[in-house]
């Protein structure tokens, strides 16, 4: 671009030399005059048209460094190359959609995979959903060009060592840390009050952060967290809580490299010689908590009603080969816990068993791309003392149809995390879905 200082000193200068010329025997000079500085003008602005000033600042962002959150060791670090192949590429397929992913400190993420059921346990979608945009293309280095920013916060990795499970006392103040760092180092929380911002809450009742559903209700939704997107596995059809936020819901965690080994030595074409198949906590005297049943008593009440019938495969306790039980099976039965979600329901699509989904008002993930109507049976939970007449009838009526269904493999695929990214999988389907709100891009990227 040229220096208009520099080219007015060059050419006052030059006047200063000729200042002996007289006008009068001069007559063009003042015409050149004029004609010079239209020239250096209209290169100026030319210029400038191509190459328009910023006039906010920016900050300088690393483009050569990984996120913390990549552990050295972990083997999904020598991948981070890989990239689906050019014609499956997502970036075209997402309208130019950039996410940006935030480098926070290690005792946000990395620090938690120490222990290795932090990226394998079925609230693990928060490492596999980062791990997967780590390698997308449609992650993009500057923030100044992403559409949305994900906070890469794994909340649900603080194993209780009384019982082995998650305990998520410390997710809200965990997540409050993590937004006032990022607000404090970049403007871009705040230029948006974090309405592009993305986090997951992979646990019971999603964004309010809390095991028991009435404690759950009471507490809401983190305030800070209010206009932020939040991808969970808790979902409804009613109004609730717990979903008082902008949110995606996706599914639980299984790992797909213990469905491929399952599937090698039980594949989902093989003989079902299990009619209804159900394994996990039925408790025969179901325990009061703070005026609550697990799971409403419908896992109780299976058991009392179909405990001695020889076409229900009922167990209580837990098998770690469990998964090849659901190969084997036609029906699977998938009751509610204590939030109505249950990683059965993955688990029995996957193995092309039919779930039957015994949760009222539930809301399943991704139904743009799952046909569920199609692929499983919704029994009322008043109803569960009829589910053996509900299957033999299906068996005698359309089970072929939904069989056929299930053996769809884009189904079986939406409801997996792979890593890297997949044409169709989950972390596909959860961009599918942020691209569905990219109104709330501060680019304002418009969608065909």
């Amino acid at each position: 671009m040229i220096d208009i200082r520099k080219a007015r000193r060059f050419y006052l200068g030059k006047n200063e030399m000729r200042s002996h010329w007289r006008p009068e025997r001069s007559f063009s000079f003042g015409n050149l005059r004029w004609v010079l500085w239209f020239l250096l003008s209209f290169c100026f602005f030319s210029s400038f048209l191509k190459n328009p000033t910023v006039s906010i600042s920016r900050i300088v962002v690393s483009t050569s460094k990984p996120s913390r959150a990549l552990v050295e060791d972990e083997p999904f670090l020598n991948s981070l190359a890989v990239r689906i192949p050019r014609s499956r590429r997502e970036g075209s397929l997402f309208g130019g959609m950039k996410v940006y992913v935030y480098d926070l400190p290690a005792k946000y993420n990395s620090d938690w995979l120490s222990d290795e059921r932090c990226g394998r346990h079925l609230f693990a979608m928060e490492v596999a959903i980062h791990r997967a945009l780590m390698t997308s293309d449609l992650r993009t280095l500057d923030p100044w060009g992403a559409d949305f920013f994900f906070v890469p916060v794994y909340v649900s990795c603080n194993f209780s060592k009384v019982n082995g499970f998650p305990a998520i006392g410390h997710a809200r103040s965990l997540l409050a840390a993590a937004v006032w760092d990022i607000s404090d180092q970049f403007p871009f929380w705040n230029r948006s009050s974090g309405a592009d911002h993305v986090f997951v809450a992979s646990h019971d009742f999603g964004s309010c952060f809390h095991t028991m559903e009435d404690v759950a209700m009471a507490d809401g939704v983190p305030e800070f967290l209010k206009n932020s997107i939040i991808l969970q596995t808790f979902g409804v059809k009613n109004e609730h809580p717990c979903q008082a936020v902008e949110h995606i819901v996706i599914p639980p965690y299984v790992s797909p490299e213990s469905v491929t080994a399952t599937v090698a030595k039980s594949p989902i074409s093989g003989n079902r010689d299990i009619f209804a198949f159900f394994r996990g906590k039925m408790e025969v005297h179901p325990k009061n908590v703070s005026g609550r049943f697990y799971g409403r008593q419908v896992r109780t009440m299976i058991w009392r009603r179909y405990s001695g019938d020889r076409r229900f495969y009922l167990r209580r306790h837990r098998f770690i080969g469990y998964q090849s039980e659901t190969a084997r099976s036609i029906f699977c039965l998938c009751p509610l816990g204590w939030a109505p979600w249950s990683p059965r329901i993955v688990e029995s699509v996957v193995f092309g068993c039919v779930p039957v989904i015994i949760a009222d008002g539930i809301q399943l993930p991704f139904p743009s791309a799952i046909p569920w109507p199609e692929i499983s049976l919704t029994v009322a939970e008043h109803d569960v003392s009829k589910i053996g007449d509900i299957l033999e009838h299906v068996t005698a009526t359309n089970l072929t149809s939904i069989q056929r269904n299930l053996r769809n493999p884009t189904v079986a695929s939406a409801l997996l995390f792979h890593v890297p990214m997949v044409n169709g999988d989950a972390t596909w389907q959860v961009l599918v879905g942020l691209q569905k709100r990219l109104i709330r891009s501060h680019r304002g990227v418009s969608i065909q």
